[in-house]
């Protein structure tokens, strides 16, 4: 790259048409043999508490967590696991989650993680794809598990579980593994860089869920970005709310925030409650969430502030969406010493990929943020292909350290969407403005196309939620004959409130072209969403089309 042709203030580069990160490269160790266990646990831990389990109390400081990975990665080796050999673990979020996934990682074996609320049959088509050797579960999911893979050998996670029962599949429980003494005569595999460490399934938004094979050199990329983002000085304490099954909770819970050495309160459940009481005990700095917590957080200010002293909390992390101007400035004159930070990221790309990292950088209303270190994009134009300079719309294709090595066993979705230069299409439609920040227009597979016109759905979800009788809203495409298909808007009312169909209709109409009114609205209780908060567009597709 030639860095005269570099535009320093939008990073994008003239010649070859790409953006270039604004951040400070990232430093990644060049030993090829490093797994990202011993990666983490080499670096400088300044606080001696590592987790708190919010309901319990009970701690695990630094030492004893190394202590735990060791023992249950010695044991799971005795129990002949070794490098390649897939783990599955089904639990909420526990002191213990990150124990397990590093205890594995350590030794070369692969992750793979299932939401506590998939079906059995949900479980049991990971299982069928992904062949774990073993699972790790609590006692209240067993019988999930069992229906699922009746023959897959079980390790009680519960803090409590005594030995295991007889006549089942279960070998052992977490609490023995953890106890047991370090050999040092026990044979280590070497574990490269290029390894594989965890098979997260995407959310699958679109089309059937998919592996995601990401590499130890990716997540150690995705340490270095989340320790450089979070520049952290003092002492930090982070509660966790967010799913460690999901690439957002793992990545800053069970592997990068360990390496700053802060201390991580774990919230089994989200409870509104729960949480504020969690940050005024333990005294959290910073609050990662998603965005219907952040704007719950606002909605209830009041509440909220006469209840609970928060005075120790600096920042709030949101991710999964960008928030809005509204609730942006909301937010900041109801909470005025925290900061709002966003992040963009896909499971695909290990969790990041662009981040705001101040308010000022925040206050670019509805963006993204600045390109992660040593991550570069292009904006490509998906009928002719091009790639396009500062200010076009297209969709957003990523390259970096951290982008996955591909799909699990589907070499035609992986084609699909990682080309031979090692460009990830990301699916989401966006532009990036003349100094750098990106947009998320919206989803590429998600855009209504109304008599040829494409209408992002995001663009009237985010008016729609303007409205002072609008709580919650989604917009989907519903056929239509001689349209094709038009928007309809799907509608939470708040409380109260008797806002009718037409007056939704006619509150768009007056502020967007006549190809992107909403044609049809539905009142719903609740928008369903992923665990990440986004929008289960396919559920309400569903939903619209079932009474047809």
């Amino acid at each position: 790259m030639d860095e005269e042709m570099i535009d320093a203030r939008s990073g994008f580069c003239r010649s070859n048409s790409i953006f270039y990160s604004k951040r400070k490269a990232l430093p990644l160790p060049p030993n090829p043999s490093l797994d990202v266990t011993t990666f983490i646990s080499s670096r400088a831990h300044r606080r001696t508490t590592a987790f708190i389990d919010a309901a319990t109390g009970q701690t695990l400081t630094y030492g004893q967590l190394w202590q735990a990975v060791e023992g249950v990665a010695g044991s799971l080796s005795s129990m002949g696991i070794r490098k390649g050999s897939v783990v599955l673990i089904l639990s909420p979020n526990s002191i213990h989650f990150p124990v397990v996934c590093l205890a594995a990682m350590s030794l070369g074996a692969v992750i793979t993680t299932s939401n506590p609320l998939n079906t059995p049959r949900e479980i049991a088509k990971q299982i069928a794809d992904s062949n774990p050797r073993l699972a790790f579960t609590v006692s209240p999911l067993l019988p999930k598990i069992t229906a699922a893979a009746p023959s897959l050998p079980i390790v009680l996670m519960d803090p409590t579980a005594t030995s295991p029962r007889p006549h089942s599949n279960i070998l052992t429980t977490l609490q023995t593994m953890m106890e047991k003494e370090p050999e040092p005569t026990r044979v280590r595999e070497r574990v490269e860089q290029d390894d594989t460490a965890t098979l997260l399934y995407s959310s699958g938004t679109t089309g059937p869920s998919k592996g995601v094979v990401s590499s130890h050199r990716n997540l150690i990329a995705m340490v270095q970005i989340v320790l450089g983002r979070f520049r952290m000085e003092e002492n930090e304490t982070f509660i966790c709310t967010v799913p460690m099954f999901h690439i957002y909770g793992l990545a800053a819970f069970a592997t990068g925030l360990l390496a700053s050495g802060s201390t991580i309160v774990v919230m089994s459940n989200f409870e509104m409650h729960d949480m504020l009481s969690a940050i005024e005990r333990f005294g959290a700095t910073y609050l990662p969430l998603v965005p219907p917590i952040l704007v719950a957080m606002l909605n209830n200010a009041q509440a909220i502030k006469g209840k609970y002293n928060l005075r120790t909390l600096h920042s709030v992390l949101s991710g999964g969406a960008p928030l809005s101007k509204e609730v942006i400035e909301g937010f900041v004159e109801n909470y005025p010493k925290v900061t709002i930070l966003q992040g963009y990221g896909l499971t695909e790309s290990t969790g990041v990929g662009a981040s705001t990292d101040s308010l000022e950088e925040s206050r670019r209303y509805g963006t993204a943020g600045l390109l992660s270190p040593s991550t570069e994009a292009m904006i490509v134009d998906p009928h002719s292909g091009q790639s396009l300079p500062v200010n076009q719309t297209g969709e957003l294709w990523l390259r970096g350290p951290t982008i996955m090595k591909g799909y699990f066993s589907n070499e035609e979705a992986t084609t699909s969407t990682l080309d031979s230069k090692g460009w990830l299409r990301t699916g989401d439609v966006c532009y990036i403005d003349s100094d750098g920040f990106i947009f998320i227009v919206d989803r590429l597979k998600e855009l209504i196309k109304y008599k040829g016109y494409q209408v992002p759905p995001a663009e009237l979800e985010a008016l729609l939620l303007t409205h002072p009788a609008i709580l919650d809203a989604a917009v989907i495409p519903y056929p239509d004959k001689e349209a094709g298909q038009v928007p309809m808007a799907y509608v939470v009312r708040k409380a109260g409130n008797g806002l009718s169909e037409s007056q939704v209709m006619d509150f768009v109409a007056k502020q967007v072209a006549p190809y992107k009114r909403i044609r049809r609205v539905a009142f719903i209780s609740s928008i369903p969403k992923n665990p990440s908060g986004k929008i289960l567009r396919k559920d309400l597709i569903k939903l619209s089309t079932s009474k047809l």
